[in-house]
């Protein structure tokens, strides 16, 4: 292997090359579960020198790893085994210039979410993708999980915000197919199918992106609730009183809530009294002349006079919408500072979230009298991700960990949802899919990657364990 290193380090130079004690920052996965130190990590400066180091590790037989932020949950982004090279991303940050005519932008995929916001702003536009961890994560990390973030309900997932990708295939060609147009039925919809694809079937390098104009303006409303079914049935309202203009429609729970106060102090609870769960709406318009605050502040009486609503408040300030957003957005570092908690990332039809939820309680306290749960996340599009702590005074959760998570999979998939919403499988899941999702499903995957990879290099261990003998169909 001294020969591959010396090969990678020709290719890349002193800068692009890492080894040893050099690789540990990118060795661990975000909640380090996942991850061993790799022969090293490649650090390419452009498209042609990811091709190089696919090509030489496919000529030695060595796993490739691509890693963007590595902020990912189900452990996708770092090596399964010692035998591979972390491809990292981090130095292809270009961003270009902004085509305010087309709606589009072409960067390169190492450039950090909250990068792109910044660099969008003086230009009027926005990319509408928003998550807890944007000041991290990397758009090709996006692309390769898939993601959704708190606008999916009204802009979609990343594959809807993806017109065009650049993408080095397993052999170390690459396919070009940087197109700046919505509508291109030239065949199979190729970019969609590495968005989501963990990189299990090549690296994507480039990509061109789905602007939208910036809003003008915007109404925010932080309000209290009764319980998760007055929250759908609100929902419904909401979505049919604001239509087209609500961008956001967030939830989460008074213990969320509580467990933010406590660990971060610069957090205050902005309503008048406490609910047992809470609503983030946003609506948003590129029009000055459409009356947002009426919308919104006509939904909020008609909530409290239908008795779903218990409180509220409509955000006065661009402060004031900053901070409710805060308050649904450090829900996960309020309950990571409170201690071990269990991540779970689900989503049912949006009518069958309050089911679910009730549903899971009973499964989970069954299991473990007196667990903490922490449902929040995005009702517009019933994603919920479902986070749970051990009972006061107790370390960890008695064993049940495992027999919790294959228990709320079952109940997500009889509903009609997923348990993997957003996060995707990584290494975390694939024995959750091989009992949830059909054979017929899993083995067209296989035949996928078999047919795009057959040498099996890119990211093995991910999506798929062995995927030559799960074909099985002629």
């Amino acid at each position: 292997m001294s020969e591959l290193a010396a090969a990678l380090s020709r290719i890349l130079g002193a800068k692009g090359w890492l080894s040893g004690h050099d690789t540990r920052p990118y060795t661990r996965d975000w909640l380090n579960r996942y991850g061993v130190e790799p022969l090293g990590v490649a650090r390419p400066a452009n498209t042609g020198e990811v091709a190089e180091v696919v090509r030489t590790c496919g000529k030695a037989g060595v796993a490739v790893v691509p890693q963007g932020g590595n902020t990912g949950l189900c452990g996708a982004a770092v090596a399964g085994s010692p035998n591979a090279v972390i491809v990292s991303l981090s130095r292809m940050t270009a961003i270009g210039k902004p085509e305010a005519d087309s709606g589009s932008i072409l960067v390169e995929v190492g450039a950090v979410l909250a990068t792109l916001h910044e660099v969008l702003k003086p230009h009027g536009l926005i990319f509408p993708m928003h998550l807890g961890a944007e000041g991290s994560t990397r758009i090709g990390g996006l692309i390769g999980t898939n993601a959704g973030g708190s606008h999916a309900l009204r802009y979609g997932m990343m594959q809807e915000l993806v017109l065009g990708l650049e993408v080095v295939l397993p052999d170390g060609a690459v396919w070009n197919g940087l197109r700046a147009v919505q509508k291109d039925n030239a065949g199979y919809q190729l970019r969609k199918l590495f968005c989501g694809a963990e990189g299990t079937l090549g690296i994507v390098t480039r990509a061109v992106l789905k602007l939208y104009p910036a809003p003008s303006q915007r109404a925010t409303a932080l309000l209290a609730l009764p319980d998760h079914a007055a929250a759908v049935a609100y929902g419904t309202f909401l979505r049919r009183e604001a239509g087209e203009f609500l961008s956001g429609l967030e939830f989460f729970a008074d213990l969320g809530v509580e467990l933010a106060l406590k660990h971060l102090p610069d957090l205050a609870f902005p309503l008048d009294s406490r609910g047992a769960v809470y609503l983030l709406a946003e609506l948003t318009s590129g029009s000055p002349r459409v009356p947002l605050d009426d919308i919104l502040a006509f939904a909020l009486e008609q909530g409290m006079e239908q008795g779903l609503v218990t409180d509220g408040a409509l955000a006065m300030s661009d402060a004031q919408r900053a901070h409710f957003w805060r308050l649904r957005e450090e829900q996960p570092e309020g309950q990571r500072l409170e201690g071990e908690q269990l991540k779970h990332d689900i989503s049912v039809p949006p009518g069958k979230l309050a089911e679910f939820i009730a549903a899971a309680e009973s499964i989970c306290t069954g299991l473990l009298p007196g667990v903490r749960i922490n449902p929040f996340g995005h009702l517009g599009d019933g994603n919920i991700h479902y986070n749970l702590t051990p009972p006061e005074g107790v370390t960890g959760f008695g064993g049940k960990a495992g027999e919790i998570g294959r228990a709320l999979a079952v109940l997500a998939t009889d509903m009609g949802g997923s348990f993997a919403a957003e996060h995707g499988l990584g290494r975390a899941k694939i024995t959750l899919a091989e009992q949830h999702r059909s054979p017929i499903e899993r083995d067209l995957m296989a035949r996928l990657k078999a047919a795009l990879d057959p040498s099996g290099i890119m990211n093995p261990g991910v999506l798929l364990h062995d995927y030559r003998q799960r074909i099985t169909f002629e």
